[in-house]
């Protein structure tokens, strides 16, 4: 999917990685799943990242399927795509959203050291739905790990996660989610309406007013997060932040030489 460069001018595209089968089942995704996929296709990388600079696009997100079946869940193959676009278009801001990766902290240095912009990881639902919403090699705890870890393994480096809301969940617990995101220094939150995507997968409990993802963004503004997108259509590859991630990462570059770009 592509957004435009709307009024801040930013061009953006969302494009998926490693195929389109996935080796988990969780119970809000309709995407078809596998224990043994196909392998992913070595040329990808670079034949991702020629298509991307041939678009023009400032900002794009790239996102797979759970990869359990590789020994490092996809980790180098998403190295090797950002690595190759960097090299033909070293202006693009790259935002990667990543499985856990099992919980393989060494799968995501090898990310975070890629050259990428943004590491993003959904946390999707509160502590006491996890088992519920995910499959069970996923869990809140090694979601807040992973991200945690992509913070403290590159100084400056930009972290995103996402919740779904109307499983079930209460207020108090949603804040809970939220703080325990901040605690970990996660910079940017998006927060959107679950809609049940089969009658096999799970019901929608509540259906969450635009005033209430108002108040969720303003609460998470509140609380230290520095960019929140919330609404019943956002989604965690959702247009959220890219102005935002373009200013931030100028910044720190400038910083960093003592020079603008």
């Amino acid at each position: 999917m592509c957004w435009n460069g709307g009024e801040d001018g930013i061009a953006t595209a969302t494009i998926m990685v490693l195929g389109d089968t996935c080796t988990r089942g969780c119970r809000f995704c309709a995407v078809k799943t596998s224990r043994n996929p196909a392998p992913p296709d070595p040329m990808e990388p670079e034949n991702t990242a020629k298509a991307i600079a041939s678009w023009g696009v400032d900002y794009i997100v790239i996102t797979s399927v759970d990869r359990d079946d590789i020994p490092d869940g996809g980790s180098g193959h998403f190295a090797q795509t950002v690595k190759a676009m960097k090299n033909l278009k070293p202006e693009i801001m790259v935002e990667c959203l990543t499985s856990d990766f099992r919980g393989d902290l060494k799968a995501v240095e090898t990310l975070v050291h890629s050259g990428l912009d943004v590491f993003a990881h959904n946390i999707e639902t509160v502590k006491r739905l996890q088992r519920l919403v995910r499959d069970p090699r996923a869990g809140y705890e090694q979601s807040l790990s992973v991200l945690n870890h992509a913070k403290q393994s590159k100084e400056g480096m930009i972290t995103k996660s996402s919740i779904m809301l109307g499983l079930g969940e209460s207020d108090d617990e949603v804040k809970q989610t939220m703080m325990d995101l901040r605690a970990i220094n996660v910079d940017i939150l998006t927060l959107g309406q679950y809609l049940q995507p089969t009658p096999l997968h799970l019901t929608v409990k509540e259906y969450v007013t635009p005033e209430k993802f108002d108040f969720w963004k303003e609460y998470g503004e509140s609380i230290g997060f520095r960019y929140v997108a919330s609404g019943p259509l956002v989604r965690s590859s959702y247009r959220a932040g890219e102005l935002f991630v373009q200013t931030m990462v100028r910044e720190k570059t400038k910083n960093a030489n003592g020079s603008s770009l």
